[in-house]
């Protein structure tokens, strides 16, 4: 069925949601969606995840724990609208230095004027680059973060393996992203919520519908919990573990390089 899962030897790179698409395809097609949504970013997450995201990033964060040290340095890739790298600075007691990498410049530049209005512009560095081919000598960075981005990106395999060379020996990476609900209730009720409500809601709202669909069916299409761990440690990490958060809705998962 095009509905099923991928796994964790792949797929992700030929699905455009429940369409399947050439290798090397997908990257203008999600790159369109995000054009779309890039101001509407924190309202598609919250139809996405009826407002627990926000509680999930802080989850994420809290889980990272960055130090207050002005040396320590994070890469959040996927991340232009600058979410999770403003949470990483106020955690770090704006010390640390988050580098925000994305492939799309239209969420590049929300997150560079939301942290010029924050005054935090000085502990950021915005860069447009891609995931499967990061602009970064190796061993740059002390974490890797990814929130609700990962599956986005054509070859899964590739940025796991980006992100292990540029992280530092002892650095950690964590990924945040929607996964396979535990509970057959709940996961009822989600799958009608996502597949029923958002694409109306976000047609309601934004007056197009389509990039929601795909969102919530890239959502469908990515491995499970355990799928995706099996990935990481494919890229190298050591200690790979996940955290359900609401029942499996979203998960995140942490890896070590050591």
């Amino acid at each position: 069925m095009a509905e099923s899962r991928t796994g964790a030897n792949g797929g992700m790179e030929t699905s455009f949601g429940f369409r399947d698409v050439a290798d090397g395809e997908k990257q203008p097609l999600v790159n369109d969606v995000f054009h779309k949504v890039a101001k509407r970013y924190d309202m598609m997450n919250d139809l996405m995840s009826a407002g627990l995201h926000r509680a999930w990033k802080d989850g994420m964060v809290s889980a990272l724990n960055p130090p207050p040290n002005p040396d320590y340095r994070v890469l959040d890739v996927a991340g232009g609208t600058g979410d999770i790298a403003f949470r990483i600075v106020k955690a770090s007691r704006n010390l640390a230095k988050a580098t925000v990498l994305d492939i799309n410049g239209s969420m590049l530049a929300v997150g560079e004027e939301r942290a010029a209005k924050k005054g935090i512009s000085d502990n950021l560095t915005f860069v447009e680059a891609n995931a499967e081919d990061l602009p970064f000598d190796d061993k740059t960075f002390d974490a890797y973060t990814i929130a609700f981005g990962i599956r986005n990106v054509p070859h899964i395999d590739k940025a796991l393996s980006e992100a292990y060379r540029v992280l530092k020996r002892g650095g950690r990476l964590l990924v945040l992203e929607f996964s396979e609900v535990e509970a057959p209730i709940l996961d009822k009720v989600y799958e009608a919520w996502s597949f029923h409500a958002i694409p109306l809601v976000g047609k309601a709202v934004a007056g197009d519908g389509e990039p929601y669909r795909y969102l919530v069916e890239s959502i469908r299409k990515f491995p499970s919990q355990t799928d995706f761990a099996a990935m990481i440690e494919r890229a190298g990490f050591s200690r790979v573990k996940f955290t359900n958060y609401s029942g499996g809705i979203a998960a995140l998962h942490s890896g070590w390089k050591l």
